[in-house]
C-alpha cells in the first residue's frame, strides 16, 4: 500500500506559477514510477507529467510542455509538479498517482494504481 498527499493547489492569476507537491507513505515509494494527472469538470482525467523511478527521465502532455517541470526527491518520499505560465485552460484538479508496478511510467491511466485524494488548481484570466 502507498499513501498520497497532494498539497500546494490553490487560486492563481493567469501567468502565474504554483508547485504541487505530494508526499507518500507506505510501502517504497523508491524505485516505482509517478505521475500527475488533471481532470477539469466535464472531461476525461488525463496524464500531464510522468516520472520514472530515479527521476532521470519525464514526460509530460504536449499542452504543458516547457511550462512544468516534475521532480521527486526521493530522499523526502515527495514528487513535486513546478506549473509555470499558468493559463485558465490548467484549472482543474490536480491528482498524483504511483504505478508500482512500473519503473518508467506508464501512459495509461489503468496502469497507476495508488492515488492521492486531489488538489485544485484555479487559474483566473
Amino acid at each position: 500500500q502507498v499513501q498520497l498527499v497532494e498539497s500546494g493547489g490553490g487560486l492563481v492569476q493567469a501567468g502565474d506559477s504554483l508547485r504541487l507537491s505530494c508526499v507518500a507513505s507506505g510501502r517504497a515509494f523508491s524505485g516505482i514510477a509517478a505521475g500527475w494527472f488533471r481532470q477539469a469538470p466535464g472531461k476525461e482525467r488525463e496524464l500531464v507529467a510522468g516520472i520514472n523511478w530515479s527521476g532521470s527521465s519525464a514526460q509530460y502532455a504536449d499542452s504543458v510542455a516547457g511550462r512544468f517541470t516534475i521532480s521527486r526527491d526521493t530522499t523526502k518520499n515527495t514528487v513535486y509538479l513546478q506549473m509555470n505560465g499558468l493559463k485558465p485552460e490548467d484549472t482543474a484538479v490536480y491528482y498524483c498517482a504511483v504505478a508500482s508496478n512500473f519503473g518508467d511510467p506508464p501512459g495509461r491511466l489503468a496502469s497507476y494504481d495508488y492515488w492521492g485524494q486531489g488538489t485544485q488548481v484555479t487559474v483566473s484570466s
